[in-house]
């Protein structure tokens, strides 16, 4: 749509690109989040992460005990934990670990209205990062399996881009568990029904979930691909 004299009704509001005049001393700040994480994930052994939602849930949500149970057998079996150290679900998955006696991290982001870190991570173990893909690298590198609670876009993302890996066997084969049957299963039922009959993934793909509710038989599934790989890092 434009005025008279063909100028677009847009042109008064033109906006000058910025240049990329800084991008060469970025890289400093993306080692700096680097050598921070390798240097303390490496001395947490080996490790699952858990992820879901920091937003409120009901009070009476079963996923909250669900965390704290699923997060507390794990560090029975040996695992440090591993969430994005926010409140929600990920408090209680550090919760559950920090009680149980194990190891309890957190891998904060800056946000602009970030939450501060839950009281359930060890110290040491709590790392800030600025770029949110440095801090998958974290994730993906350090944890033997991913436990997926309910939650939004981030958790998404994170469970996306895992299979992605695996897929692609750009990182080591690792469990990936959805808890929640009823907030997962309209998923699977559109990944098999449509994501597949379009062959945009192979049957086999649908072989790297695995929808689980019970905190023991997840917590030995894990013990049980650690024992036969003992693999500290997937890549």
């Amino acid at each position: 749509m434009t005025k008279k004299g063909g100028r677009n009704r847009f042109d008064d509001d033109i906006i000058t690109p910025k240049r990329h005049t800084i991008d060469s001393w970025r890289i400093f700040r993306i080692m700096a989040e680097c050598v921070d994480g390798f240097e303390t994930m490496t001395s947490l052994g080996p490790s699952v992460a858990l992820f879901g939602s920091m937003n409120p849930l009901p009070k009476n949500s079963k996923y909250y005990d669900l965390a704290e149970e699923i997060a507390a057998k794990i560090a029975k079996k040996g695992f440090g934990l591993i969430t994005g150290g926010g409140p929600g679900i990920m408090e209680r998955g550090n919760k559950g670990a920090q009680k149980a006696g194990g190891k309890s991290c957190g891998l904060c982001i800056k946000l602009p209205s970030e939450p501060a870190p839950n009281a359930f991570i060890d110290p040491h173990y709590e790392l800030h990062f600025r770029y949110f893909f440095i801090r998958k690298v974290m994730f993906v590198r350090y944890a033997q399996a991913f436990v997926v609670l309910p939650g939004g876009f981030g958790t998404l993302d994170e469970l996306f881009e895992a299979l992605t890996l695996i897929q692609t066997e750009k990182i080591s084969p690792f469990p990936v568990y959805l808890v929640g049957k009823e907030y997962w299963q309209g998923m699977l039922d559109w990944l098999k029904n449509t994501v597949l009959f379009h062959e945009n993934i192979k049957p086999s793909d649908l072989d790297l979930i695995q929808l689980s509710d019970d905190p023991d038989k997840i917590a030995a599934g894990i013990e049980k691909h650690y024992q036969k790989t003992k693999t500290l890092e997937n890549f």
